[in-house]
């Protein structure tokens, strides 16, 4: 039933004044109902399929998107664009027209259904994930599998090889439940609103046992990021401790330890895993000397030459990739006075930036570009302003992930894959979802 209030209407000889009750059509409100129920069930299935299937996650997100369209078109809401998707829409027109005029038809094809990743993670904040209960149980879903993912790891290092008979990586690396070393980047994604947020609620608790837990939860958490043995996954989740230090007050002491049981964890290395150190420490102090020597150094070199090139709209989705061996963008790069030579072709070649920002600017130039950065602002501005972790420990844990997983000093995945852009959306989403007054929620109605 749907009440509207009418000030004065008159039918015939009578009026009636205050509500009126008029009965939904059952042709808009039942299929409605049914659309979000499929919507939320696909959602609550994605953290596991993001890990083992990218095809079925990709489906599950579009057929998100497009029935959070068909939503709108059924209750007839016209303002879902209004706000972040603003810049979002932007961005996406400055990818399509660049993909338009330096693309094949491919990269065309490309760019328009780019538009799935940003209707979906509107869709999560506005349609699948607008009541607490809902965010509870996809809590639940990624809990189990952080759960997984750590379980598998351990086992790895314990016994040998994973579940599936897997063992470590040639590096040293610990593959999780996967075949190759992928599980830092997962863990990564899940670790703070999956198992942090427990930590989180018991530094809350008024017995000192519970407290020392939270305490516990942390360190083994950040010895088992250290184990693992992926470079950049370890760093990240060592932002992410510093971001929660900085949020939330009274887990200043407990990252503190932490950080110590992580220094002592490097130091031990050697002894508990030396493929890790030899990873971990040796390598990535031979890079960071000579960084733009690194093969890093040399995508980052020719993204930025590429861009110097064309710096408005960028070369379009998969610009990168196409013409990364075009001569024309194999020299040197001049940046703020200083020179960063090219070592050819190959050095400097690869499938996308390995960086998120250069991915945008590349696709879409600086236009783009800035169009991506205002709508990140506005995520974790909304999230940050919404922040209370004594009342909603999850939000703030959502909070962290966000800033880890758009921190610009970072190499990654390409942005526009499904296990990278499924991740980020999925989080940034759950957490607008979870900082927004929805439906007339109130604060303690939404602690996840």
């Amino acid at each position: 039933m749907r009440v509207r209030l009418y000030g004065g209407l008159r039918t015939g000889k009578r009026r009636y004044v205050g509500m009126m009750v008029e009965k939904v059509d059952g042709r808009l409100g039942v299929p409605d109902g049914v659309m979000r129920g499929i919507a939320v069930a696909m959602t609550l299935m994605l953290p596991f399929f993001l890990l083992r299937g990218r095809a079925i996650s990709d489906g599950f997100m579009t057929c998100v998107a497009v029935l959070f369209l068909l939503h709108c078109v059924c209750v007839r809401d016209r303002g879902w664009w209004r706000g972040w998707p603003v810049f979002a829409l932007a961005f996406w027109g400055c990818a399509i027209l660049s993909s338009v005029m330096h693309g094949t038809g491919h990269a065309v094809a490309e760019a328009f259904v780019l538009g799935r990743f940003l209707l979906f993670c509107v869709a999560l904040e506005r349609w699948v994930l607008r009541d607490g209960a809902v965010r509870r149980w996809l809590g639940v879903s990624v809990t189990l599998a952080a759960l997984w993912l750590v379980v598998e790891c351990w086992q790895q290092y314990l016994l040998g090889t994973n579940l599936w008979g897997y063992p470590r990586w040639v590096d040293g690396a610990l593959t999780g439940p996967f075949y190759k070393p992928r599980a830092g980047a997962a863990l990564l994604m899940v670790v703070f609103p999956g198992l942090m947020v427990f930590a989180v609620r018991w530094l809350e608790a008024p017995a000192w046992r519970t407290r020392l837990a939270g305490i516990g939860l942390i360190m083994f958490l950040t010895l088992t990021m250290i184990l693992i043995g992926q470079r950049m996954p370890a760093l990240l989740f060592g932002l992410g401790l510093v971001v929660m230090a900085v949020l939330i007050r009274r887990l200043r002491w407990p990252v503190l330890a932490a950080g110590l049981v992580g220094a002592v964890g490097l130091a031990l290395l050697p002894v508990l895993s030396p493929p890790a150190y030899a990873k971990l420490v040796v390598r990535f102090l031979e890079q960071m000397q000579h960084f733009s020597d690194s093969p890093y150094g040399q995508i980052y070199i020719r993204a930025g030459v590429m861009l110097e090139e064309h710096p408005w709209l960028g070369v379009g989705v998969d610009g990168f990739r196409n013409a990364c061996a075009d001569p024309a963008y194999v020299r040197d790069l001049v940046l703020f006075g200083r020179t960063f030579p090219s070592h050819g072709v190959a050095t400097g070649c690869n499938i996308h930036p390995h960086n998120i920002y250069l991915d945008v600017a590349t696709t879409a130039g600086l236009v783009g570009l800035v169009c991506f950065l205002a709508m990140v602002v506005c995520w974790l501005w909304r999230m940050i302003r919404a922040l209370s972790p004594v009342q909603a420990p999850q939000q703030a844990m959502l909070c962290v992930t966000s800033c880890v997983m758009l921190w610009p000093l970072a190499s990654s995945s390409a942005l526009f894959t499904v296990r990278t852009a499924g991740w980020i959306f999925l989080m940034v989403g759950w957490g607008l979802a979870a900082s927004a007054d929805i439906a007339g929620e109130s604060r303690g109605d939404r602690r996840l």
